[in-house]
Parts: structure tokens; sequence; C-alpha cells
């Protein structure tokens, strides 16, 4: 006997064929639970930091005062309690405030899915560091590579454009922009901090990332000890350099002791060390003026030394 067709009406169910237009929407809305902190887990490798900064501040005030606003999202676990996709700033809040509970919504995403939407969640703050943003467009640039049905097709860095070109959609970056925070992932954490920390501008530390490992961590002694970081045009010849297997330590060395054309050397003296030799009032400058001069009746008292002693 053949069965009859289903009717797809768009409902979940037949109950909704006796609602009204508000309480259909009512049933439609994403369900919020009051979950226990202790039940919530932070998300597998999240890329982005909790800093305890004004922001972090601001929302504790605003929870303080109105509690949580927008609920997280969630995951179940495996194992038991949930996993974090978006909230974990709120988590943190909360937890500061001693509250006990957070409003959150509980849905069942895959891998590909969580990570795409916790990426897309977190782009939207206000204050992100270039390594944040580099795990988090790597981390939803594989995650597309994943998803059923894509193809590969790579460009000369390696990466599916269609994937690139999906993830520049939405985003606050370009689609070359994105490709060179994805570089960043290549560096070593020392550099990559130094990059954070906006001792290394983007563009030259994505030179750097073509660099090996081992490369890294000698240039990495290089800039301790010559106290300086390489400019674009360094940071390129290093690249090339690289390439061709020919940065050696002592090539790093003669590149990094390269004074730039915008460097001005210096010699760091601490205050504490000269003070005894000025009155209490001397300023940082007069003491600069009054060491020029020093330093220039030094240097007759040493001509007039070989002056004599070639006699």
């Amino acid at each position: 006997m053949n069965q009859r067709p289903k009717i797809d009406l768009g409902m979940s169910g037949y109950e909704e064929l006796f609602m009204n237009d508000q309480e259909r929407a009512d049933a439609r809305k994403p369900k919020v639970d009051d979950i226990p902190l202790a039940e919530l887990f932070p998300f597998k490798d999240h890329p982005f930091q909790v800093r305890e900064d004004e922001e972090l501040e601001r929302l504790k005030e605003s929870i303080r005062e109105s509690g949580v606003l927008v609920p997280a999202l969630a995951r179940p676990k495996e194992g038991g309690g949930y996993e974090l996709i978006s909230g974990h700033r709120r988590m943190t809040a909360c937890r500061a405030l001693g509250l006990e509970t957070m409003p959150v919504i509980v849905r069942d995403l895959t891998d590909e899915e969580a990570i795409i939407t916790m990426v897309d969640a977190n782009l939207q703050r206000e204050h992100i560091l270039p390594s944040e943003k580099a795990f988090a467009y790597k981390m939803k640039y594989d995650a597309l590579k994943r998803m059923p049905g894509r193809k590969e097709n790579g460009d000369q860095l390696g990466h599916d454009k269609r994937s690139i070109d999906e993830l520049a959609e939405g985003s606050p970056d370009s689609r070359n922009q994105i490709q060179r925070y994805i570089r960043l992932t290549n560096l070593i954490p020392e550099i990559l901090q130094m990059v954070d920390d906006g001792k290394i501008a983007l563009t030259p530390a994505v030179e750097l990332s073509y660099l090996s490992a081992e490369e890294q961590s000698r240039l990495l002694e290089q800039m301790d000890y010559t106290d300086s970081t390489p400019s674009l045009s360094q940071a390129q010849r290093m690249r090339r350099m690289s390439q061709e297997q020919e940065l050696t330590a002592d090539e790093l060395y003669g590149i990094m002791s390269e004074v730039k054309g915008n460097q001005v050397e210096y010699v760091k003296v601490p205050t504490e060390r000269i003070r005894d030799f000025f009155r209490p009032d001397t300023s940082v400058k007069q003491m600069q003026d009054t060491l020029v001069k020093a330093m220039d009746h030094y240097s007759r008292f040493l001509e007039r030394q070989r002056d004599r002693d070639s006699r």
C-alpha cells in the first residue's frame, strides 16, 4: 500500500497549526537556560584571550547592574557539561562577581560549525591582537576546508581560493590581509609576541614567517644583542637569503648591525649611575650636555698624551 506523501508545512509540529502568530514566533525562539558555571568549559584551542582590562571591567559593571543581557552559546560536551562557543569573557566576569549560573543557548554543532561560529562571534570584539586574528583565521580556514563538498583549488600561497574568499566574506579584513594574518602562525612564540607588543609591524613579520624556526631563533638572539628589530627591507632580504639557504648566523648579525635610515644610535647609561656626579637639581638635559663636554675634554687629554708619548 502506497503511503501518501507528507506535506512540509515548514513547522516543527502539528501543534503549531493551532497557535497564533505570536505564540508561533515565541516557540521558535532559541531556548535559553541558566547553566551552572561549573558545567561550562572553554572552547578547545580558543585563540582569543580574556584580558583583565578596562573592557572587562565595564562588562563586570554591566552584569552587576543588569545581569547578562546577551546569552552565551555552547554545545554539549562529550563526557558531560558544555563547551562554550561564545561568551568566555561573560563567563570570566560572572565568576569574578561570584555568580553561580549564566544564561546560555545550547545547540548541537559539529566541530566545523562550532569553530566558524566561535571565530565569527569573537572577530567583532573591539580590541583583538594580531596573534588572536592569526590563529582564529587559521582555525576557520581549516574548518571551511573540511566542510562537506569543499573542492581543493590552491593558489600560489597554498590556500584554497574558495575557502579564502568565503573567509573574507563578512570579515573585518580583506582576503590579502587575512592571508597575511594566517602567515603569522608560522612565527615562533617569542617573535609573535613582539608583533602583539607592537615591536614588529605586520608586514615585516609576514616576511619573517618564511624563515625556519631555527633561523627565527637565531634572529631573536641578534635582536636581543643589537637591541633592534628588522625593517621591512631587512626582513625581505632575510627571506630571500633563507630561500637560497644563505642566511647564516654571521649574515644575520651583519644585517641586524646595520643602522637604519631613521634609526639613531644611543649609548644608554642609567641615571642612577651618574647622579652622584651632579647637583640634585640637575636636569637630564644638563647631564647630557655636561657628559658631552667631559668627553670632549677627555678626548683632547688623550690626544696630548699620545703626542707626548710619540716624542
